[in-house]
């Protein structure tokens, strides 16, 4: 089928790409010119495992990429794969979604043939079918239900995995308001339902947009309880992981998502979090159990903290940071555990040197006067204590790297660190 997907950003260039793969032709809207010259050479914008190689193998092919939304014309759907970022108070920003519909909107209007549009992107119930729905109406001149229709389709991919992920997918909802529109979803995801087999949810378009959040909801309060479990185990001087490897044996609970450790960040928990506690008290209800999911979320940095200054001083202290992004397997640092944990040491007057992979020219917009450096054993040498905050696999055969320390004092925010023998090691859960 033809297809496009208006944003190229983590989500909707590793869709494009991975429907490319599939066997649709596919194009990429975006207003950035220099987004769309770099899909269009084969070269991924963005740093996501697998992703580079669809691009080099699809781009300016099957997959391409442009800033003129005339080129919807010739597609059978389009996907809106677009931020809708968090205001003060937790609720969506809807701005750049709706601007997104009025375009496409006013493109729509100019095609005869029935056309779907997809929201990919994470919204509170109502908005796909009240907002977004009236928006293509009036901009369009054409009658929703007739000419064109709105569906639900939320995605569920982590960064670091996100190419597996839409590959090789647990389940796939389908949120529409006819059958129509659900053939023609249908249709679309046939290549991924032929080869991964994966659970379909029909459904309507508002119980697939609350889905998105019920799932990520739950996940982030799963991790938050896993981590008050494990500060009261620390407490107690009871090993966690071992604690949670047993009780991950009952089916009931399950074993992902029990890593206790300095918690969740990125681009998804935090904002459907917040979006979701929002969006409950619009409505008069009090969230509680979320609420406390990131309160927990929230203080865990602080806990990391805590141990290290029950070793040494602080303030004029030389403190590598060892991991920006928030998780291993990518380069975003949005809503990184590190970003507070470096605020906190900069305003008790450490000195901060940081590491990272991938990640550091990201960070660099947040705290460009810091000391980066581009290697562990740089990040180490002379420091008068370490913070494990990113699990990647390279911290965890650390061994000589510490004898460059000037005090070899580590904590350790994910139990990542294998070799403990010459340090002074503080797990933040044992």
């Amino acid at each position: 089928m033809e297809l496009s997907i208006i944003g190229s950003g983590y989500v909707g260039t590793t869709v494009a790409a991975c429907f490319a793969k599939l066997g649709h032709s596919v194009t990429n809207i975006d207003i950035d010119e220099e987004v769309v010259e770099r899909i269009n050479s084969g070269d991924s914008p963005i740093h996501e495992p697998g992703l580079g190689d669809l691009v080099a193998e699809y781009g300016g092919n099957r997959l391409r990429a442009t800033t003129d939304y005339s080129a919807i014309r010739d597609t059978d759907a389009t996907f809106l794969a677009l931020p809708t970022p968090s205001h003060e108070d937790g609720s969506i920003d809807t701005s750049i979604i709706k601007a997104g519909a009025r375009s496409l909107g006013e493109t729509l209007g100019t095609k005869d043939d029935y056309h779907l549009v997809i929201v990919k992107s994470t919204v509170v119930p109502g908005t796909t079918e009240d907002m977004l729905g009236s928006i293509i109406e009036e901009t369009s001149g054409q009658t929703r239900g007739e000419q064109f229709d709105v569906a639900m389709n939320p995605e569920f991919l982590r960064e670091g995995s996100a190419v597996e992920d839409f590959l090789n997918p647990d389940k796939i909802v389908f949120g529409t308001e006819n059958k129509r529109a659900n053939e023609r979803l249908a249709n679309i995801f046939e290549p991924l339902i032929i080869k991964s087999n994966p659970e379909v949810v029909e459904t309507g378009i508002r119980e697939a947009e609350m889905i998105k959040y019920a799932n990520n909801a739950f996940l982030a309060t799963k991790v938050s309880l896993v981590n008050e479990l494990g500060n009261i185990c620390k407490e107690y001087e009871v090993d966690a992981y071992e604690v949670t490897d047993a009780i991950g044996l009952d089916e009931r609970i399950g074993e992902r998502f029990l890593r206790s450790g300095v918690g969740w960040g990125g681009s998804c928990f935090p904002k459907d979090t917040a979006a979701l506690v929002a969006a409950a008290r619009d409505r008069g209800y009090e969230p509680s159990i979320v609420e406390a999911a990131i309160e927990v979320n929230n203080k865990q940095p602080k806990r990391l903290l805590n141990l290290l200054e029950n070793h040494t001083d602080l303030p004029g202290k030389r403190i590598a940071v060892l991991g920006l992004a928030f998780k291993p397997g990518t380069d975003d640092v949005r809503n990184s555990r590190s970003i507070p944990i470096i605020e906190e040491l900069q305003n008790i007057g450490a000195e901060v040197v940081a590491y990272d992979p991938v990640a550091v020219e990201n960070m660099r917009e947040h705290f460009p006067n810091i000391e980066y450096v581009d290697s562990v054993s740089l990040a180490l040498k002379g420091a008068d204590g370490a913070l494990v905050v990113t699990d990647w696999d390279e911290f965890s055969v650390l061994n000589d790297e510490f004898e460059q320390m000037k005090n070899p004092i580590v904590v350790d925010g994910r139990r990542i660190v294998n070799n403990q023998d010459n340090i002074t090691y503080e797990g933040l859960t044992w």
